[in-house]
């Protein structure tokens, strides 16, 4: 196979993506020393001649294999909160590891348990370019974890899902339920509403 015939549109490849194509490791090795890829980590290479928009979250989940974009990362692309955070909020499981981390955007790692972390994940974009939970799951997290985020922004949060016309309440309550956190949603929504 010859490189130069190769047209990369992505901006990250990993090896066994690469491989698959049909490069061997002396060729993906050429594509590093030549400067169309830089070897992030062990596995994972960005594309220097990339010519899309660069998304913060697509960056991370691109480090962060099985990253969900969670909390008020997750919020914010909701437009639930005016508040800008100074970094991208990212759930993995307790079990896993993170090898390499990019130095910018700044990374702020959740450990969810098994079951907080598979539930409601849904892929943006027809190439998953990034994982990120639903709105309800969101919803109840920050509520969950509303000590660490912050009451202020957890109120803002429920607000301003409350007034949505896609709210979908059923999920909301039935997701409170099997997370663990029915009795402070109820608590929220009495004093709110």
């Amino acid at each position: 196979m010859n490189t130069n015939e190769v047209i990369f549109e992505k901006r990250y490849y990993d090896i066994k993506e690469l491989l698959s194509m049909g490069f061997s490791y002396y060729k993906i090795k050429n594509l590093v020393d030549t400067g169309t890829f830089n070897k992030l980590n062990k596995s994972l290479y960005e594309n220097n001649n990339y010519q899309g928009d660069i998304d913060d979250f697509e960056t991370v989940c691109a480090y962060v294999h099985q990253g969900v974009v969670c909390m008020l990362s997750a919020a914010r692309f909701y437009n639930l909160t005016n508040y800008i955070p100074d970094s991208v909020d990212i759930a993995i499981d307790r079990k896993m590891k993170i090898s390499s981390c990019p130095v910018s955007p700044a990374i702020n790692v959740w450990y969810f348990s098994s079951e907080r972390y598979a539930d409601e994940v849904i892929k943006i974009d027809e190439e998953s370019k990034f994982r990120i939970y639903s709105l309800e799951k969101t919803v109840i997290d920050i509520i969950y974890y509303r000590n660490r985020v912050g009451i202020e922004e957890t109120k803002e949060v429920l607000n301003n899902y409350l007034k949505r016309s896609d709210r979908d309440l059923v999920k909301l309550h039935k997701l409170a339920i099997s997370l663990g956190c029915i009795k402070i949603l109820k608590t929220y929504l009495e004093v709110l509403l």
